[in-house]
C-alpha cells in the first residue's frame, strides 16, 4: 500500500498511514509496553506474520498507533492490537485506523474484543456486543496431574486435519494456517473419544509466560481435561487463559490459582451466526486472534 495523504494532528504534526511492516515492530512493542500490555517482540512478529494491518507514524518517524487484522477465508476476520499512544489519544487516530482496517477487510464479518475505552469507537461503526471474555492468569498453586493417556494425548502431525475441522466447528472460521503456526510455536494436545479427536488445546510462550489456547472441546469437562494436560506439561509457571464468561471454567481457573485480572467485550460487525458445534471454544488463542 502506498502512503496515504498526510494528516495533521492538533499540534500540526504530520501523521501518515502506512501498511504495518516488519520495520514497525519495535515501535509497536513500545506502544504495547506503554499500555502495560504483555506482548513480547516475538508475539508482535507472529501476529504480523499471520495477519496484516496499519500503523500511524508521525513526522519524527515514531509509530504512534497500530491496528491489525487476520483473514479467515473470504467471509470472516478478527481484529486486534489496536493501540494509540497516550499522548496522541483524542485526535481521531483510532477512528482513522479502524476505517482503514474495515475498508481492507470488507466485506468480511469482523470479530474483536474491546476494552471499555474502545466501545464507543466500535459501536459507531456498527459493531454489536455478543459476549464477554475473562482474562485469567497466574502461577498454578500446584503441579497438575495429566489426564489418562487414553483420553488426552500429545498432538501429532497426522491430527492437523481433525484439529482444523474441530476449530471450524467451534468458530465458523477457516484458519488452518494460523493453527499450524501456533502448533509450530508450542505444544498441542488432543482429546480422543471412540478413536476420534473430539477436542484440542495448544499452549505456547506468550507475554509474561505461557498462554493455553485455543482450547476446543464438546463440554466444559473436556475443556478442563485439555487445560490440565497442558498444565501438567508446563509445570508451575506463569500461565494465561482467556475464556468466555459463559464457558463454566472461570471458578475452576480461580481455584487453581489463575485469577481473573480483567475482561473484554466481544463484538462483531456483520452477519453473526453462532457455530453449530458440537465442538465449542473454551479458551482463545489470544484476544486479538480470538
Amino acid at each position: 500500500m502506498a502512503p496515504q495523504p498526510v494528516h495533521h494532528d492538533d499540534d500540526n504534526n504530520e501523521v501518515v498511514l502506512l501498511s504495518f511492516a516488519m520495520e514497525h515492530l519495535e515501535g509497536a512493542l513500545q506502544l504495547s509496553q506503554e499500555m502495560s500490555w504483555p506482548y513480547r517482540l516475538e508475539d508482535w512478529a507472529i501476529a504480523l506474520e499471520l495477519g496484516q494491518g496499519f500503523v500511524l507514524r508521525n513526522s519524527a518517524g515514531t509509530v504512534i498507533a497500530t491496528a491489525a487484522w487476520w483473514a479467515y477465508g473470504e467471509t470472516h476476520a478478527s481484529a486486534g492490537m489496536i493501540i494509540v499512544a497516550k499522548a496522541a489519544q483524542g485526535r481521531g487516530h483510532g477512528a482513522r485506523l479502524m476505517d482503514a482496517l474495515l475498508a481492507a477487510a470488507h466485506p468480511r464479518t469482523i470479530t474483536l474484543n474491546s476494552t471499555a475505552e474502545g466501545l464507543a469507537l466500535y459501536e459507531r461503526r456498527s459493531f454489536v456486543r455478543i459476549g464477554v471474555v475473562q482474562q485469567h492468569q497466574g502461577v498454578p498453586h500446584e503441579r497438575h496431574q495429566a489426564p489418562p493417556a487414553s483420553l488426552v494425548r500429545a498432538m501429532a502431525p497426522s491430527d492437523a486435519e481433525a484439529v482444523a475441522r474441530l476449530d471450524q466447528q467451534a468458530t465458523g472460521w477457516a484458519r488452518r494456517q494460523m493453527l499450524d503456526r501456533l502448533v509450530q510455536a508450542g505444544d498441542g494436545h488432543v482429546l480422543v473419544r471412540d478413536g476420534e479427536p473430539r477436542g484440542y488445546a495448544i499452549s505456547r510462550r506468550f507475554g509474561r509466560g505461557y498462554v493455553i489456547g485455543p482450547v476446543v472441546a464438546e463440554s466444559a469437562v473436556d475443556g478442563r481435561a485439555l487445560i490440565e494436560a497442558s498444565l501438567a506439561c508446563l509445570g508451575q509457571v506463569f500461565v494465561r487463559v482467556d475464556t468466555a464468561a459463559s464457558s463454566q471454567l472461570g471458578d475452576w481457573l480461580e481455584s487453581i490459582g489463575l485469577r481473573q485480572v480483567g475482561d473484554a467485550i466481544t463484538m462483531v460487525k456483520g452477519p453473526h451466526i453462532p457455530p453449530a458445534g458440537p465442538a465449542r471454544m473454551f479458551a482463545l488463542a489470544n484476544q486479538s486472534f480470538n
